[in-house]
This record gives structure tokens, sequence and C-alpha cells, in this order.
């Protein structure tokens, strides 16, 4: 059997050493940018900032996502900040109190997601912005549209309001549905499950008022 000297032995440790790391860093890197299997576009991954106290805040994105998430986040910001801008008129608009309330329950609701999605694409390193602005989405009222709202008031503004609203409405489900659908990162698929059942409740909350109006 040859004898190894000293020197031999640490040369064939260190050489066993870079081997295993070497090893590593391919076992993790096939795991990382492998598709999910997912059809919104490649996987990427991005580290989720901390809460203050340290830990993952709930609304933070999780570091996995795909192309999905990006266009969905993209794509709701501009779409939540029409309907807020639609709420805020029933301020001094709106005569029926289960329109003011609704009103109140839209801007309480998608004010936070918001802020929310700014953070998910700060985090991802995307830009707010898609380059549409919100231009051609489902459901987005023409600045037309927003005009004659801000138009009328009373009663005629609780129909108009409802009905404008009922439309925006259906556009969000429809877009969140495409992110349960396609998407990966579980924060951004909880927003769209969130935006599923609440603004579906509320298109059929409108609905009624407009039967009774």
């Amino acid at each position: 059997m040859r004898a190894f000297d000293k020197n031999s032995v640490r040369r064939l440790v260190v050489a066993g050493a870079a081997v295993a790391t070497g090893l590593l860093l391919t076992a993790c890197g096939s795991g990382a940018g492998a598709g999910s299997g997912h059809p919104g576009g490649a996987d990427h991954q991005a580290s989720a900032p901390a809460s203050p106290s340290g830990t993952p805040g709930r609304a933070n994105a999780t570091g996995a996502f795909n192309d999905a998430d990006v266009t969905f986040a993209q794509g709701m910001i501009p779409h939540h900040q029409q309907a807020l801008d639609m709420a805020r008129l029933a301020d001094g608009l709106a005569e029926d109190a289960a329109v003011r309330r609704l009103a109140d329950a839209i801007k309480q609701a998608q004010d936070p997601e918001i802020r929310t999605m700014r953070t998910w694409l700060a985090s991802w390193g995307r830009p707010e912005s898609a380059g549409h602005a919100g231009h051609g989405m489902a459901g987005m009222m023409s600045e037309r549209d927003m005009r004659e709202l801000a138009a009328v008031r009373g009663r005629d503004f609780d129909r108009t309001f409802a009905e404008l609203m009922i439309a925006h409405h259906d556009g969000a489900v429809l877009m969140a549905r495409t992110e349960q659908r396609e998407g990966r990162d579980k924060a951004a698929l909880k927003l769209a499950d969130d935006v599923v059942r609440a603004q579906s409740a509320e298109i059929a909350e409108l609905r009624r008022i407009l039967d009774r109006l």
C-alpha cells in the first residue's frame, strides 16, 4: 500500500471538500431553477423582506414566484386604485346607505392590498407598472365613465355606481381567477382567493341594491 505524506493527505481532503460543495450547489441549482408546471411563465426566486419583528410578514411574498404573479400585481394595483377613486366619490354623492357602506368596505380592503402588492413587486425586483397603466384591463372604466359618475348625485349616483362597480368587480374576479390558475407565490394566490370571495359577494350585494333602487 502506498504511503501518503501529510501534504498529500491535506490535498486530498481539500479536493474532496470542493467536489462535495460542487455537488451540493448543483443539486440546489437544479431545484431552484426548475419550472413548477404552472403555465404562468418561468419561476423566479426572491428573498422576502422581514417584518419589523424579524419574522416574515403575512402579506410578504414567499420568495418563489413566476411571471403570472408579477402580471397579477402589476395589473391589480391600477385596478384597485380605480375602485378606490370610485368609492371616494360616494362620500359626497351617494344617497343610499348601503352604497355608502359598500364604498367604505372597498376603501378599507383595497387600499392595504395596493400597499401589499407594491411590497411584493419591490421584493421581486419588478416595476410597479407594466407600461399599460391599467388601460384595456377587464372592468376598467374609461375617463368618460369616471366623469359621468362624478357628474351625478343621489339616486342617479347610486345606480350608476352600482352598475359600474359590478363591471369593475367582474374584471377583478377574472384577473384573480387567472392568478389562481397560473400563479406560484403563496401570498399572491391567497390574495387572489380573497379577491374572488370578497368581490363576488359585493357583486351580489350591488345587484340587490340595483333591484330596489
